[in-house]
């Protein structure tokens, strides 16, 4: 067997057939062919100034994580993730549908490129998890007026909702009900939520440049591998002006304003909790 067949085969294990013949493309700049700015702003339900400043960002990064959800739908049903830009606008701006942490940021990236907004990926590795994890979460660090800012949109429940400087080790920062902080140690920077006047891990990172293709290893273990959270049960969220809605595993939790109210979904109702609640369509 050649050399070439068998890196053919080898990235056959993390690209679908149908991400095969765009593997070149999957790089920074975050740009898809059928990325449309204006369809993206209407799709988050933004109709304010598009500049390429942090109060345009932070606009956008609030629009977008109360329009578009969180959501593992194409894992629960068996399927690897793309990481084709142009998949991620026709599911995400097309759909409409949600995604992951590389779809929602990527997307995300996707409109900080058409505004300008010069931007970079960084791999975090999760810190809640009761042993040390590899480096599988994707986030952005924005740059404007030579202030670095840290943008998530793909980190769940406990996601951040507006830009955090990085700049600003130890400070802490109020968002909607949840208290954060970054950290800074060496070159590394840890954020942290507070739960119950506790300061809890969320990940950890560096300002190590990645490309789009660094992460699709990471992917892959997301999208198949049995201890992945991910293919393990339904994990949805969509956050509101006054919390957040969640679906994990077969229990819808509301929360408004710091109250919770949860109940258990029977599998037959998934279906339409995730059509009312979230505005999805498996």
């Amino acid at each position: 067997m050649g050399c070439k067949q068998m890196q053919s085969q080898q990235w056959s294990a993390f690209y679908p057939s149908s991400q095969s013949a765009n593997i070149n493309t999957l790089s920074h700049p975050m740009q898809a062919q059928n990325f449309d700015l204006n369809r993206y702003l209407q799709r988050i339900g933004y109709a304010g100034p598009a500049h390429a400043d942090i109060n345009t960002v932070r606009s956008l990064m609030r629009h977008q994580l109360r329009s578009v959800p969180f959501e593992n739908l194409d894992v629960q049903a068996g399927k690897v993730v793309s990481l084709v830009p142009e998949d991620i606008v026709n599911k995400i701006v097309g759909g409409p549908r949600g995604g992951y942490c590389y779809e929602v940021n990527g997307l995300f990236a996707m409109a900080l490129q058409a505004l300008g907004v010069p931007y970079q990926f960084v791999a975090a590795r999760p810190m809640f998890y009761p042993v040390r994890r590899p480096k599988t979460h994707m986030a952005l660090v924005v740059t404007l007026d030579g202030t670095p800012w840290l943008c998530d949109l793909g980190f769940g429940s406990w996601g951040i909702r507006e830009p955090m400087r990085l700049d600003q080790s130890g400070h802490e920062v109020q968002q909607d009900c949840d208290t954060f902080k970054l950290t800074q140690t060496g070159d590394n920077h840890l954020l942290q939520a507070q739960s119950g006047g506790e300061w809890l891990n969320q990940y950890e990172f560096n300002l190590a440049e990645q490309e789009w293709i660094d992460f699709a290893p990471a992917n892959y273990l997301n999208s198949t591998h049995p201890d992945a959270i991910f293919v393990q049960k339904h994990l949805v969220i969509l956050h509101t002006p006054h919390g957040r809605k969640m679906l994990v595993g077969d229990v819808f939790k509301l929360i408004e304003d710091g109250q919770v109210q949860q109940q258990t979904v029977s599998p037959d109702g998934v279906a339409d909790l995730l059509a009312h609640e979230f505005g999805l369509c498996g």
